[in-house]
């Protein structure tokens, strides 16, 4: 039976996401219904609706949640050279989805209902994640516009994801290939030094 409420709005929405995460980490996004997260923190369904408008919107700030855990990953990269910052954030990016793979699954997984757009606060938690890879670009070719530079950047982040999801749903092995971190690297080498390199139009 739900107990009656002794927390505030915050603290509920944030036992909400909390209770969401632990779900969808544990037993993928099949489980996360308003049932039973209203199960984990001893409410009624009726108190989740109280501080999220539906399961979209829940889903968007569990989605956010995990954004804000890579961007903060990203963030602590030490400033090094951009070639390097450029492959270690593709390696931090890899080794979080290996960590997190039903959290960070669901941000790709996920799909608006038919009509609606994303909000625009989680568009730009979506242009935050690119933040640090694009300047990486831009400091590996200064000589390269913004849009090229963003282009370019969004065009390599499309490969690393690739291999990962790949690699992590097991069918990079089955494409003959079962090393997702060299694969990455490969890539992420070459296409830098290929972009670098092309003339300027």
């Amino acid at each position: 039976m739900a107990r009656r409420s002794q927390h505030t709005l915050p603290e509920i929405k944030a036992m909400v996401l909390q209770a969401a995460e632990t779900l969808v980490a544990e037993e993928g996004s099949k489980a996360l219904t308003m049932r039973n997260v209203a199960f984990e923190i001893g409410y009624t369904v009726g108190s989740i609706y109280m501080v999220f408008e539906n399961m979209n919107d829940l889903v968007l700030h569990l989605n956010a949640r995990t954004l804000d855990a890579l961007i903060e990953q990203f963030d602590s990269l030490p400033s090094n050279g951009p070639a390097e910052a450029i492959e270690a954030i593709a390696g931090i990016y890899l080794n979080f989805a290996s960590r997190h793979f039903n959290c960070w699954n669901l941000i790709f997984e996920h799909r608006q209902p038919a009509g609606e757009v994303f909000p625009d606060w989680y568009g730009e938690k979506i242009d935050r994640a690119f933040s640090r890879f694009e300047a990486e670009f831009k400091r590996f070719a200064e000589d390269r516009s913004d849009a090229e530079v963003k282009q370019a950047a969004r065009a390599l982040w499309g490969g690393i994801h690739g291999i990962c999801m790949l690699s992590l749903t097991g069918k990079f092995a089955a494409a003959g290939a079962d090393d997702m971190e060299a694969g990455v690297k490969l890539l992420v080498r070459h296409f830098l030094g290929s972009w670098r390199n092309r003339a300027v139009p």
